[in-house]
C-alpha cells in the first residue's frame, strides 16, 4: 500500500453520526441497508468455537444469514484443469449451520421489516465488557401504534456450546395482538439474497470469499419439540465429509398477559410461536437458550442428548447467572489483555473492538484451529493459515497462554496429516498444509498455495516464541519437540549445498508471504525463518538431552532420532544462503526479484485495485510488485539478524512498492516504519489497520473480521509502538510513541508474571499486576521488576526519527546509476 493511499485521519475513517464514539462498544445509532454485509460482520458475537453473525433478529433482509461452528464443513471434490501428480484432491468449506438467531414479530399480524419500518428509535450495541450484542428500538406499527423492542444476544465464552437470546416486546399505548415466532431455520443450503442478487449481476470471481456447493450439504437426521417444556430441535448429517450437528432451543415466555402457544417441525425447520394479547405496559419477554453441538461421526441423536444437557444447565444455573459468567470473564480477559491509549478515544474504540475480535476468535477454539476470519463468516471457505502463528499467537501468547497453547496443540494433532503431505511433495520429516480444516491441503492453486512452505517455519516460529514466554517445557518434551525436529527434516531435505558458493545452503521452487511472487529460488523470508526453525530444532534437542536424558531416549525412540541429523540442521542454519545486493545495498525478496521492472502503483487506478482481482497472475508475477510485506515481515520477527542500516534501506525499498492488497500488510509495516524512523508513516499505517473492517477498507469485511490483521493490530500497538521484541527468550523494549498520543500501556505476561508497560515521552513504567518478578531490557538497561516495586526508565528521545520523514519513493537505480523504470501494465 503506498503511502498515498493511507488516510491520515482517524475521524476521515468512520461516520461518527452513526457510530458514536463509546470506548468499550461499537454504537450504532441507525441503520442502513447498503452495507447490510459489512454490520452483520461487526456486530458478530463468537466464543472460538460457535459463531453468530450480525444479522437482524428477524432473519430477512440480510446480506448473510450466518451461524458458524469452527471447524464443522463439507468436503468435495477439487477439479484441476489440468491435473498432476500432488495437486490436492480435497477441498473444505466451512457450513452455514442451522440459524437459531430467528425471532419474528408480528403486531396487528404487521410484521416488523426493519428495512421499511418507522424506527422512532434505533440503537445497536456490542459492548466488549459484557460480550453482549444488544438493540433498542422503539417502531410505529402501520396502524401508529408504539412498540418497544428490546434484545440481546450472546455466544458464552464459559459454556462452549451455549447461545443466549432475549426478546422483550412492550406495547406503549394501546392493546394489539402480537405473535413471535422464535426459530430454527436451516436455509438449504446458504443461498441467501445476497448471493442471488450477485449472481444475477454476473460479479466476478474472489478467491477469497468461500466457493458454493452445488448439492444438498446438511442431510436430516431428526428433529422433534416438546411444547410442555419449549425446547425444539434440528440434527443433519453433511454429505459428503460425514460431519454431524445438532442444534436445540429451550425457550421461556415471561409476561402478565394472556397467551397461547404452538410448536411445529420438520426437516429444516422447528419454530415455537407465541399468540399474545398484548395490553400496553405490560412487557412480553422471551428467553432463547441455544447450544450447538457437532462431531467427526457421532449420530446426531447423540449430538442431541449433549444439547439438552447443555441447556438443562444453562438452565438450572439461570439466565442472570450466565451474563455474569460472561461479564466476570471478560474482566479477566481485558486485565490481562487491555491496550490503553489515553486521549485518543476513537483509536481506543477501534483497538478494543480489534482485541475482542480476537477473543471471539479464539477462547474456545479447543481441539481446532483459529480460522482466518473467526466464526463471523464463510471468507476463505473457514480454512486455518500461517496467519494464526505469525498474527494471532503473538497477543494469545503474552496474554492467555492457555489459548496459545490449544492453537500449538491442534498443529500438533495434525503433524501426522503433515507427514503424509511431505511424502506426497518427495520430502522427508513434515509439511503442514498451507490451507486447511481437516489437516488435508486444500489450495488448489499450488503457486500461492502449498508453495510456501515457510509454513513450517512459521509454526516453529510460534512455538518456539511461547516456549520463551512461558518456560512450558512439559508441552516442548511431549509434543512440541516432535514438531521441530520433523519440520527441521523437511528443510534440510528441501534444500541443498552449492559447492560454487563456499557451500551455502539454498532452497529453491518457494513462495514466500509475498503472493505476487510465486515459485522462487532463496525467498529471503523463507530462507531465514527456515534457519530460524534450523537452529532451534536442534538447540530443543541439545537441551532436552542435557536436562533429562530418559526422556530424550524417549524422543529418540518416538522419532528415530540420530544426533547426526542434529549435526546437519546446524550446518544448514550455519550456512542459509541470504541474498543480499551489494550494489543497491538491499536484500532482494529472492533470488531474481531485482531482475524485473518495478510496477508503478502511484499511476495505478484505484479501479484496479487489487491487483489480484484485475490482472492475469503472469502479468503480476512479471514485476516488482508486492501483495503484502515480505522481507520486512523477515526484518520484524528476525530483527536481530540485520543491522539497523540494513533494516532501513530494505524498508525504504520496498515499501513503494507494496500494494497492501493484503490486509496482513500494514500491520508489519506500521511496525518497521516505527523502528526505522518513519513515524508519521508508522501511525497512518496503523490507523489503515486499526480500521480495516471497522470501515471495511478492503471492501470485504462483508464475508468476515480479519483476524490475522486483529492480531496484527495489537503487535503494532505493543512491538511497533510499544518496542517490545523477544529474540531467543530476551524480552526488550524500545519503544516509539506516537508525539500526538500522551501515553501507550500495555500488559506482557511472561513466565508466569504479568507486566504493566506504560510508555510515556520520557520515560517506561513498569509495574507487576500479577506474579512475582520479570526481567527485561529497556532501551539497552537490564531491569527487574518486583511485585510492589515499580520501576521508571528515563528515555533519552524516541529512537530514529527521519527529518521530514520524506516517503519512500518508487524507481530504483541500477549499478551503472540508472532508473529502472516504474510502470503500470498496458499503460
Amino acid at each position: 500500500m503506498s503511502p498515498s493511499h493511507i488516510a491520515p485521519q482517524v475521524h476521515d475513517f468512520l461516520n461518527r453520526s452513526r457510530y458514536p464514539v463509546d470506548e468499550w462498544a461499537l454504537v450504532e445509532s441507525h441503520i442502513d441497508n447498503d452495507d447490510l454485509g459489512t454490520t452483520e460482520t461487526l456486530f458478530s458475537v463468537g466464543n472460538g468455537y460457535l459463531g453468530l453473525r450480525g444479522n437482524v433478529d428477524e432473519g430477512r433482509d440480510s446480506f448473510t444469514h450466518g451461524t458458524f461452528v469452527n471447524g464443522f464443513h463439507e468436503t468435495w471434490p477439487i477439479q484441476h484443469a489440468e491435473e498432476a501428480f500432488g495437486f490436492a484432491r480435497v477441498g473444505q468449506t466451512i457450513v452455514n449451520a442451522p440459524d437459531a438467531k430467528v425471532i419474528r414479530l408480528y403486531v396487528d399480524d404487521e410484521p416488523l421489516l426493519l428495512p421499511i419500518a418507522d424506527l422512532v428509535e434505533y440503537e445497536r450495541r456490542l459492548d466488549f465488557r459484557t460480550g453482549v450484542m444488544s438493540r433498542d428500538i422503539l417502531w410505529r406499527t402501520p396502524g401508529g401504534k408504539r412498540v418497544r423492542i428490546r434484545s440481546r444476544r450472546m455466544v458464552s465464552f464459559t459454556q462452549r456450546h451455549l447461545a443466549v437470546l432475549t426478546f422483550e416486546v412492550t406495547m406503549l399505548d394501546d392493546y394489539a395482538p402480537v405473535a413471535i415466532s422464535s426459530q430454527i431455520l436451516n436455509r438449504q443450503d446458504g443461498e441467501d439474497e445476497y448471493h442471488v442478487r450477485s449472481k444475477a449481476m454476473g460479479e466476478g470471481v474472489d478467491p477469497r470469499k468461500a466457493g458454493q456447493m452445488n448439492h444438498r450439504v446438511l442431510r436430516p437426521q431428526s428433529n422433534w419439540g416438546n411444547l410442555a417444556d419449549g425446547r425444539v430441535a434440528l440434527g443433519y448429517q453433511c454429505t459428503e465429509s460425514g460431519m454431524t450437528i445438532a442444534v436445540a432451543a429451550d425457550h421461556r415466555l415471561e409476561t402478565a398477559n394472556n397467551y397461547t402457544k404452538r410448536i411445529q417441525t420438520d426437516d429444516d425447520l422447528a419454530k415455537m410461536t407465541y399468540r399474545i394479547d398484548a395490553e400496553p405496559g405490560q412487557p412480553i419477554v422471551l428467553t432463547k437458550l441455544v447450544s450447538y453441538h457437532t462431531s467427526r461421526g457421532v449420530p446426531s441423536r447423540e449430538l442431541l442428548d449433549r444439547c439438552r444437557r447443555t441447556l438443562d444447565r444453562a438452565h438450572d444455573e439461570g439466565l442472570d447467572q450466565q451474563f455474569d459468567d460472561q461479564r466476570a470473564w471478560l474482566d479477566g480477559f481485558w486485565e490481562r489483555s487491555d491496550v490503553e491509549i489515553p486521549g485518543q478515544p476513537e483509536v481506543q474504540q477501534a483497538t478494543r473492538w480489534n482485541l475482542f475480535q480476537i477473543a471471539q476468535a479464539s477462547a474456545r477454539a479447543e481441539g481446532t484451529g483459529i480460522p482466518a476470519k473467526g466464526v463471523t463468516g464463510s471468507g476463505y471457505g473457514g480454512h486455518y493459515f500461517w496467519d494464526t502463528e505469525i498474527y494471532v499467537l503473538p497477543f494469545l501468547t503474552y496474554t492467555t497462554p492457555r489459548a496459545a497453547r490449544n492453537a500449538l496443540r491442534f498443529r500438533y494433532t495434525l503433524l501426522d496429516a503433515a507427514r503424509s503431505r511431505a511424502k506426497q511433495l518427495a520430502q522427508h520429516g513434515a509439511l503442514f498444509p498451507w490451507r486447511t480444516i481437516n489437516g488435508e491441503e486444500a489450495s488448489a492453486y499450488y503457486a500461492a498455495g502449498t508453495a510456501q512452505y515457510h509454513i513450517d517455519a512459521d509454526i516453529s516460529y510460534a512455538l518456539s516464541q511461547y516456549l520463551a514466554a512461558t518456560g512450558d517445557l512439559d508441552f516442548l518434551t511431549r509434543e512440541g519437540v516432535d514438531i521441530l525436529v520433523e519440520t527441521a527434516r523437511m528443510w534440510v531435505d528441501l534444500g541443498f549445498w552449492r559447492d560454487e558458493d563456499d557451500g551455502t545452503f539454498h532452497i529453491h521452487g518457494v513462495t514466500g508471504p509475498d503472493e505476487y511472487t510465486t515459485v522462487v529460488n532463496d525467498n529471503l523470508f523463507t530462507n531465514v525463518m527456515a534457519r530460524f526453525n534450523l537452529s532451534r530444532a536442534a538447540q530443543a534437542v541439545r537441551d532436552l538431552a542435557a536436562r533429562d536424558g530418559i526422556e530424550y531416549e524417549r524422543v529418540v525412540e518416538r522419532l528415530g532420532l540420530a544426533m547426526s541429523e542434529v549435526d546437519e540442521w546446524e550446518r544448514a542454519a550455519a550456512d542459509m544462503a541470504v541474498p543480499y545486493d551489494e550494489h543497491l545495498g538491499v536484500h532482494p525478496q529472492d533470488q531474481h526479484f531485482l531482475e524485473r521492472e518495478v510496477w508503478d502503483l502511484e499511476h495505478t487506478p484505484l479501479d484496479k485495485r487489487p491487483l489480484l482481482l484485475n490482472y492475469h497472475p503472469l502479468v503480476i508475477y512479471r514485476f516488482q510488485v508486492l501483495k503484502q510485506a515480505d522481507v520486512v515481515l523477515a526484518l520484524f520477527l528476525q530483527g536481530d539478524h540485520f543491522t539497523p542500516e540494513e533494516k532501513r534501506a530494505d524498508f525504504e525499498y520496498y515499501d513503494p512498492i507494496t500494494t497492501g492488497d493484503s490486509t496482513l500488510s500494514a500491520v508489519v509495516q506500521s511496525i518497521m516504519a516505527a523502528e526505522v524512523g518513519y513515524h508519521d508513516l508508522a501511525l497512518r499505517y496503523f490507523l489503515s489497520a486499526l480500521f480495516v473492517d471497522l470501515a471495511d477498507r478492503h471492501r470485504n469485511t462483508s464475508d468476515g473480521v480479519h483476524v490475522a490483521s486483529t492480531g496484527g493490530v495489537w503487535s503494532a500497538l505493543v512491538s511497533g509502538f510499544g518496542g517490545f521484541r523477544d529474540h531467543g527468550g530476551v524480552f526488550t523494549i524500545d519503544p516509539r510513541l506516537p508525539e500526538a498520543w500522551e501515553s501507550l500501556t500495555y500488559r506482557l505476561t511472561l513466565l508466569g508474571t504479568r507486566v504493566r508497560v506504560a510508555v510515556l515521552p520520557d520515560r517506561v513504567d513498569l509495574e507487576i499486576e500479577d506474579g512475582a518478578e520479570a526481567s527485561l531490557v529497556v532501551r539497552g538497561h537490564a531491569v527487574t521488576v518486583r511485585a510492589g516495586a515499580p520501576v521508571s526508565v528515563a528515555l533519552d528521545g524516541q529512537g530514529p526519527r527521519l527529518e521530514g520523514e520524506p516517503a519512500p519513493v518508487p524507481g530504483r537505480r541500477r549499478a551503472d546509476g540508472t532508473i529502472i523504470a516504474a510502470i503500470v501494465p498496458g499503460t
